[in-house]
């Protein structure tokens, strides 16, 4: 690899999605509650906002996971594209949930035997207790909260994407439908993309979507193009997805680039 991935991390270690752009997003009307974790052992900021017709009515909504969740990470401008698309009736009215970040390179990295690998993120299983976290801790303490269908997805770009694409392919029952922007596949010698036609074989019966998509950079489109392969030829009938080859893009800019397109193929049945 992997220079150009210890120049992102270098760049990006206070940004929430691998982005050197600054934006001035509007901050949207939300709630934010903390939650103390055993499973991180941490005291962990939620944020969440709600479609306007959460407040109107008594109806119950899906509800869409994200990492890299802060108010000053990728939160405000994901829930202002949510309404956008709600309003337009491009999408229905979902939930939004925002993880914030307190070490992101340990939450969203999986176990790694490549010595190397240990400059960008530690090599033990963050992932798997920050997993846990989330679908033992999080999904209850939001259904308490919130009127919520069983429903739910998750979203996520860069090391956020790695988070997704290993949790589709090892835990697939936590989440309905899964989104994944320049997901991280270099990770431990692209373990997940080389294994993933035996990871297929545990889907569960249940219909499951799967959206990724991949930049120009080329140790990232080499695994987003070989994965897309795989599902070609190996992918279950209960699964829906699609892969975005997004060449003209760059990892700074392919979130904001593709995410509508994402949300609207994703967020309808």
């Amino acid at each position: 690899m992997k220079n150009i991935f210890l120049v992102f991390l270098a760049v990006t270690s206070f940004l929430g999605c691998g982005n050197n752009v600054q934006y001035n997003d509007p901050i949207p009307e939300h709630e934010s509650f903390t939650l103390d974790s055993k499973k991180v052992n941490e005291t962990r900021v939620i944020t969440v906002w709600t479609p306007p017709s959460y407040k109107t009515g008594k109806d119950s909504f899906p509800v869409l996971y994200m990492p890299d969740g802060g108010i000053k990470e990728d939160f405000p401008h994901i829930a202002n594209t949510l309404a956008k698309l709600i309003e337009e009736n491009s999408i229905p009215p979902f939930i939004l949930v925002g993880i914030e970040n307190t070490d992101r390179h340990r939450d969203l990295s999986g176990p790694s035997e490549v010595k190397e690998d240990e400059q960008y993120c530690p090599l033990t299983d963050g992932a798997s207790d920050f997993r846990s976290f989330i679908t033992e801790e999080l999904f209850s303490e939001i259904n308490n909260k919130y009127r919520t269908t069983d429903k739910k997805g998750i979203i996520g770009e860069s090391l956020s994407g790695l988070f997704v694409v290993e949790t589709f392919l090892q835990k697939p029952e936590s989440f309905d439908f899964y989104i994944a922007m320049d997901p991280s596949l270099w990770w431990n010698d692209n373990y997940l993309v080389k294994n993933a036609d035996t990871f297929l074989k545990n889907l569960p019966s249940n219909q499951t979507k799967l959206w990724f998509a991949g930049s120009s950079v080329e140790d990232i489109a080499q695994h987003t193009i070989k994965l897309s392969e795989t599902l070609k030829n190996n992918a279950p009938a209960q699964l829906k997805w699609k892969y975005s080859n997004e060449p003209n893009e760059q990892h700074n800019t392919i979130f904001r680039a593709t995410k509508e397109k994402a949300l609207v193929w994703t967020l309808n049945d």
